[in-house]
């Protein structure tokens, strides 16, 4: 069920990994930006767009992970749109025929083995380097790319509305998570960060990728837990951070098993 969050601005969120699907409204039909996981879930979406009234025009995928690059027949055949470093990283990976009986497989593992339709995974287009709005005819998006998480990833800025769609980060579930292919995936955090602190201030709700959307009062608090793990990471310091651990929600008791990994990775490449 779509849920306002701000004028002319709704959320869907899933019940795999709180994944959140962002639908703004335009004069000639929404915009719709990483639209969700499983086939029910996208059919439910669908239901509630068509109440709305209009066609969707436009989609836009934040990053290049499976989940954020999916999409649904009734959705149409809008443009869907990602950076020009989304869209040559998906062109990397899915060119290859096995890519999706990959993510298929993994998804066996998961409780939606089975539900995630894969057919129309990727389709997207690349705007080109350094494009700052999304092009459609509804409220100005701004497009804030940095290189966080994955390559060519984009917050959006909704600044009419005042609402930043942050992608993978700003969870209140899940930590900060690396790239751990990047050069020097610290760093390109820290900067996506000062970045998304730049836009903070035309705040007034945020949708992370996964969790819970926050209000103006919010937002900073999540940019400063998400500094303080990646710095404590970069320190060598003990990480000191509700979403691992004792205090973590119920269910994702496994986020600790992604920080271990990034531990890992971070102690091998420190003696490269």
């Amino acid at each position: 069920m779509l849920r306002r969050i701000a004028d002319g601005v709704l959320v869907h969120e899933s019940e795999f990994v709180q994944s959140n699907a962002v639908v703004v409204q335009g004069p000639a039909g929404p915009l719709l930006i990483d639209p969700g996981v499983t086939g029910s879930e996208m059919d439910c979406l669908a239901d509630d767009l068509r109440e709305l009234g209009r066609p969707v025009v436009a989609g836009f995928s934040t990053h290049p992970d499976w989940d954020h690059l999916l999409w649904h027949a009734r959705f149409g055949e809008a443009p869907r749109y990602g950076t020009a470093r989304c869209a040559a990283t998906v062109r990397d990976q899915l060119p290859d025929a096995d890519a999706k009986a990959r993510i298929a497989d993994h998804l066996l593992e998961t409780e939606i083995a089975g539900q995630v339709p894969l057919d129309l995974l990727g389709i997207i287009t690349g705007l080109p380097a350094g494009t700052e709005q999304i092009p459609w005819d509804g409220p100005g998006v701004r497009i804030i790319e940095h290189q966080a998480h994955a390559p060519g990833h984009a917050a959006l800025l909704i600044e009419e509305r005042g609402v930043l769609v942050a992608g993978d980060m700003l969870s209140d579930v899940l930590i900060p998570m690396l790239d751990m292919d990047a050069a020097d995936p610290i760093e390109d955090y820290l900067t996506a960060l000062r970045l998304l602190e730049g836009a903070a201030g035309h705040v007034d709700a945020f949708v992370p990728g996964h969790g819970s959307v926050g209000g103006a009062d919010e937002v900073h608090a999540r940019i400063d837990r998400d500094r303080a793990y990646v710095q404590a990471l970069r320190d060598d310091q003990v990480v000191d951070d509700p979403r691992i651990g004792p205090s973590a929600k119920e269910g994702w008791d496994w986020v600790a098993g992604v920080h271990e990994y990034q531990l890992q990775r971070l102690a091998g490449r420190s003696r490269q």
